[in-house]
């Protein structure tokens, strides 16, 4: 093809550059500035009042006429197409619910009433703010999902690892979240909340601090998602045989305790390895090390709904453990890794809308958003009404219904008619009459009286004697970890007045000392006062709040390194994976390479990995055994010394016996209650397992400082 002369090529760019700016003229009557304007609907029409849903009465139900609600809360769910937008970074599996008793007594649900029945389920565990692509150890809050495959139907148990929210009312959650996404002008950070976005949003916002507070402390960086717990979140309602009702907060607590990472090893786990979460489940249920978890609910009668100093209905509230103990119904088992990650993890679909006889809903305003909010997402998400029809969302028992067509509809409907009453099918399907079990489900029976408002009960004003409450139940440790984080994160936040707002006026009102080392280490004049007058409440402290109370006590799922090279000896490293295995614990003994060694007596010891290749921020513990010629090597790897420096600066128990005890005066470090020596294992065996059990040694947190990264 022949090249156009140069004036043709020149008309052309010309006509090009034409072209390119006549579409930036039309592409610029779409761009919008806010500043000054009215904030108003997608139709036009001016808001009087975005924080609050339209209810009956102050403490009422929300109102499907609130076309306000409904029109942000349906472009909201519809913003993202297919990911989901919140909690889109998962991993899931499949497992059991077995109560201990029959509690027909508490709820007529029938999963609740045999104690030899096993209810299928399945649990999807989530980060919250960033993509799938997204790492697993960032600090985020964690999503607890859970489907039960019950005899009545679906019910999904939709929680977090948290026990409150950042909201009161659900007409903020899309607020929030656009606040914690990626900043829009260039998508960073990327799942994360250390940004200028959220922190605003959060300071402004008064209500968000107790939750705030929450995700600054060590919960926001779970060593693994079986040693979390999980939380219902909002009040639901259990109605038992006799029609009468309770109100119930869902508690899920870990068999192997609760443990988190610590800030410095969580940041480099997630250099190390981003789907470390995920792993960690994987791995468990294959080697048949199953997570557990004890299924509770804190039980509120009707009559004593009002009887605390906050009010029951209030997500960003907990009811101490103090004042209303857990009822253990049942444990929770996952014993099954999904096939298909996409077909099952990613397409499982969980909706709070979905219930079954004998559980029912409060007047949470945010819960009441949920229940219309989760349904419209997945139909967004998933293509359609007929999600329900993708295996993993089915339920065990039969769909029957009028309800036809859509986008994928899977099932082959006989009969003509699809409508009910029908008198051409013989009137089926039919309706099941209510009963005191097994009948068909009918709402609570609640008396509603008040007038069409958008306005928040006085109850749900208090927003920091909670944050207070669980500051002060911390142990120093776990203190100077959130004021650490405080500082972290605001640190990053660029505009100095959005530092100072959340110093003076949210940290300042939960407690001025945090306030004031955080305002020193982020360049904020510390506040000498509170700007709110403190509120009195009647606890001051619940032990149950501090995650050094909720350790198991014993080993088991611990992971712990055993450190070896040529020369070792044999016997000691059989004696420890034994001992190891004995008490339900993982052992990973790691080589200077990937190939076995081959110890001081002449045998061949197999190893599972190199100590570069599962370092130690991906272990709970570390053991070194002895062995002249295999300790020699390590004095000399820098490998080795960096894997005990750093397992020593993340407060973790380490164990050097025989000849490998000469390695501390190589790293410049001397025993303490969690680093221990001794001739050969036997010495060492009772303290080192009494050690990885605390999983961290507080008491050396002072001295940490020097150790090098």
């Amino acid at each position: 093809m022949a090249t156009p002369p140069k004036s043709e090529l020149a008309g052309t760019d010309t006509l090009d550059r034409q072209n390119t700016s006549k579409k930036l003229e039309q592409l610029e009557q779409f761009r919008s500035d806010a500043t000054g304007q009215a904030l108003r609907t997608n139709h036009g029409v001016k808001i009087a009042d975005n924080q609050n849903s339209l209810r009956a009465g102050t403490r009422g139900p929300s109102l499907l006429e609130d076309f306000i609600m409904r029109e942000k809360i349906t472009h909201f769910d519809h913003e993202r197409i297919p990911e989901r937008i919140v909690h889109a970074r998962g991993t899931g599996a499949y497992g059991y619910f077995q109560p201990y008793q029959d509690w027909s007594d508490l709820t007529k649900a029938a999963l609740f009433r045999d104690p030899n029945h096993q209810t299928p389920v399945f649990v999807r565990f989530s980060t919250v703010q960033g993509p799938r692509g997204s790492g697993d150890t960032v600090r985020d809050v964690r999503g607890f999902a859970i489907k039960f495959y019950t005899e009545e139907g679906n019910w999904d148990m939709v929680g977090n690892n948290m026990p409150v929210f950042f909201i009161q009312d659900a007409i903020k959650f899309p607020d929030f979240v656009h606040a914690v996404k990626p900043e829009p002008h260039n998508e960073i950070p990327t799942g994360g909340s250390a940004h200028d976005t959220f922190w605003d949003f959060v300071s402004l916002v008064p209500e968000s601090a107790h939750m705030v507070l929450w995700t600054m402390t060590d919960r926001a960086i779970p060593v693994n998602l079986r040693s979390m717990q999980g939380f219902g979140i909002h009040t639901f309602r259990m109605i038992n045989t006799a029609g009468k009702g309770v109100f119930v907060k869902i508690h899920l607590k870990p068999a192997g305790g609760v443990r988190s990472l610590v800030w410095d090893e969580a940041q480099k786990l997630a250099g190390k390895d981003t789907d470390a979460h995920r792993r960690d489940l994987w791995e468990a249920i294959e080697a048949g090390d199953y997570p557990e978890w004890e299924f509770g609910v804190q039980i509120i009668p009707e009559e004593d709904e009002h009887k605390f100093d906050w009010d029951i209905l209030d997500a960003t509230k907990i009811i101490p453990e103090e004042l209303v103990p857990i009822t253990p119904l049942g444990k929770l088992v996952l014993n099954r890794n999904p096939d298909n990650y996409f077909a099952e993890t990613e397409q499982v679909a969980f909706c709070p809308g979905h219930i079954v006889p004998g559980i029912d809903f409060s007047n949470d305003p945010l819960l009441q958003g949920r229940l219309f909010s989760y349904t419209d997402t997945q139909i967004s998400r998933l293509g359609g009404p007929n999600f329900h029809e993708l295996p993993v969302n089915r339920p065990v028992v039969p769909n029957h219904n009028g309800q036809r067509d859509a986008k994928y509809r899977m099932t082959i409907d006989k009969g003509r008619a699809s409508y009910e009453p029908n008198s051409i099918d013989g009137g089926w399907p039919k309706e099941t009459p209510p009963a005191p079990q097994d009948g068909g489900f009918e709402s609570y029976y609640e008396r509603i009286d008040g007038y069409k408002v958008r306005e928040r009960s006085e109850s749900f004003g208090d927003h920091f004697s909670q944050a207070t409450l669980f500051y002060n139940s911390l142990s120093e440790a776990e203190q100077a970890h959130v004021a650490d984080a405080y500082s972290f994160e605001l640190g990053k936040v660029e505009r100095m007045w959005i530092r100072e707002r959340q110093v003076n006026e949210i940290l300042a009102n939960i407690d001025l000392d945090l306030a004031q080392k955080v305002a020193k280490k982020i360049g904020v004049t510390p506040p000498t006062a509170p700007t709110v007058q403190p509120r009195q409440i009647s606890i001051d402290k619940s032990p149950a709040l501090s995650q050094l109370n909720l350790l198991s006590g014993n080993i088991k799922g611990f992971k712990v390194a055993v450190l070896v090279g040529d020369g070792v000896i044999a016997s000691e490293v059989d004696a420890i994976k034994q001992a190891l295995k004995a008490e339900g614990a993982h052992v990973k003994v790691l080589g200077p390479t990937a190939g076995p060694v081959k110890a001081a007596d002449g045998s061949e010891v197999a190893v599972d990995g190199s100590a570069e290749g599962m370092p130690s921020v991906a272990l709970d513990a570390v053991y070194v055994p002895g062995g002249a010629e295999s300790v020699k090597a390590m004095l000399d790897d820098g490998v080795i010394k960096h894997y005990l420096l750093e397992a020593y600066k993340h407060l973790k128990a380490i164990a050097l016996t025989g000849e490998a005890e000469q390695l501390l005066k190589a790293v410049y470090l001397s025993p303490d209650e969690a680093l221990l020596t001794g001739g050969d294992f036997k010495a060492v065996q009772q303290d080192f397992f009494a050690a990885i059990a605390k999983h961290r040694c507080w008491a050396r947190m002072p001295k940490i400082k020097s150790i090098p990264a």
